[in-house]
C-alpha cells in the first residue's frame, strides 16, 4: 500500500531522541509516514513509536543508521527514504551536536572537527541529497527545514563557540538556496525540475534535551532555561502544524516567537509564576512516574 493521499512522507535526521523523536511522534499522531535516522541504532525508537501508534491504521515509522557527516551514508539515507516513503514531502535536518560546554581553548581538535562535520558539513550533505530526491518527484511540492540554534543571529555563544559558528552559517545557506531555487544562478540556464522544492529555517528554541542540559549550571537552569525552555513534546506539538502549513520559500518557523517570549517573561517576572521545570535552586523538577537521565533529561521511551 502506498502513502495515502492525505498523508505526507517525512525524513527527520537525529530522530532517535530529543526533539527529533518528538517530531516523529507528532507526525505519526497526525497519520503521516516518517523515516528517522541517527548515528546510533534507531530501532528502539522505531519500536516505541510503532507501539504507541499501533491503533493508528495510517501512520508508519521506519529507521536507519546514518552518519550525516559521511557522504555515502547520507546518500544511502536518501535511497532508504525513497524506498520506504515513496514520496518525500518534508525533510527536517535536525541532527546536531555541541561538543560540550567549555572554553574553546579546552575543546579537543577532534571535537572541533566533529561539531563542524555534523552540524555544517552534515547539513550540506543532507540538503544536497534531499534536493536530488525532491526535485525528481514530478508534480510534488516539498520542503527542507534547516534547524537553527544559538549563534544563528550572530551573537556570541561563550562555552559553545564551535556550535554557534556552525549555526551562524545556516541562514546564509538558506538565503542562497532560496534565491537559486527561485531565480537560478547568474550565468547559468534556469533548469526546470519535475518537483518544486523550498527551503526554510526551523527554530525549536531551548529544549530540555542532552544538548541543553549536559554541562549546564544551576544558574543557567534557573535563567534562561527555567523561563524559556520547553520539553520536546511541547515543542513538537507547536512546530509540526506550522511545518505542515508552511508555504512559499525561505520561511522562518519558530517555537520561541516574540509573543511567546514576552508572555513567558511577563508570567515569570511580573506575575511571579514559578517554572514548572526548574526549581528555585536550579534543579530539574522531576514529574512523579517519569524517568530521567542523570543530567535531568526526561526519558521519552
Amino acid at each position: 500500500m502506498g502513502l495515502p493521499v492525505s498523508g505526507r512522507g517525512v525524513v527527520i535526521t537525529g530522530g532517535a531522541g530529543g526533539v527529533g523523536y518528538a517530531y516523529a511522534d507528532e507526525f505519526m499522531r497526525r497519520g503521516h509516514w516518517v523515516v528517522i535516522c541517527d548515528v546510533k541504532d534507531p530501532e528502539p525508537a522505531v519500536q516505541a513509536l510503532r507501539q504507541k501508534h499501533e491503533g493508528n491504521p495510517v501512520a508508519r515509522i521506519y529507521g536507519t543508521i546514518t552518519d550525516v557527516s559521511d557522504a555515502e551514508s547520507v546518500q544511502a539515507l536518501g535511497e532508504f527514504a525513497k524506498e520506504k516513503l515513496g514520496t518525500v514531502h518534508y525533510w527536517i535536518n535536525n541532527a546536531g551536536i555541541n561538543g560540550g560546554r567549555r572554553p574553546f581553548k579546552d575543546v579537543p581538535l577532534g571535537v572541533v572537527e566533529a561539531v563542524v562535520k555534523v552540524n555544517l558539513v552534515g547539513l550540506l550533505l543532507c540538503t544536497k541529497v534531499a534536493l536530488d530526491v525532491m526535485q525528481a518527484q514530478k508534480g510534488v511540492k516539498s520542503h527542507i527545514f534547516q534547524t537553527v540554534g544559538s549563534g544563528v543571529k550572530g551573537g556570541g555563544t561563550p562555552g559553545y563557540a564551535c556550535y554557534g559558528a556552525t549555526k551562524r552559517g545556516l541562514p546564509q545557506l538558506t538565503d542562497s538556496l532560496k534565491t537559486e531555487l527561485d531565480k537560478g544562478v547568474q550565468g547559468y540556464d534556469m533548469e526546470e525540475f519535475p518537483g518544486k522544492v523550498s527551503v526554510h529555517t526551523l527554530s525549536p528554541g531551548m529544549v530540555f534535551t542532552d544538548l541543553l542540559l549536559t554541562d549546564s549550571t544551576p544558574e543557567l537552569r534557573k535563567f534562561p532555561f527555567g523561563v524559556l525552555a520547553a520539553q520536546p513534546p511541547e515543542v513538537a506539538e507547536d512546530l509540526v502544524p506550522k511545518i505542515l502549513a508552511t508555504k512559499g520559500n525561505g520561511q522562518k518557523v519558530e517555537f520561541l516567537t516574540t509573543d511567546r517570549i514576552l508572555t513567558k517573561f511577563f508570567n515569570r517576572f511580573i506575575k511571579g509564576e514559578k517554572s514548572e521545570y526548574i526549581d528555585d535552586d536550579g534543579n530539574v523538577i522531576k514529574v512523579p512516574g517519569a524517568q530521567y537521565l542523570d543530567n535531568g533529561v526526561r526519558v521519552q521511551y
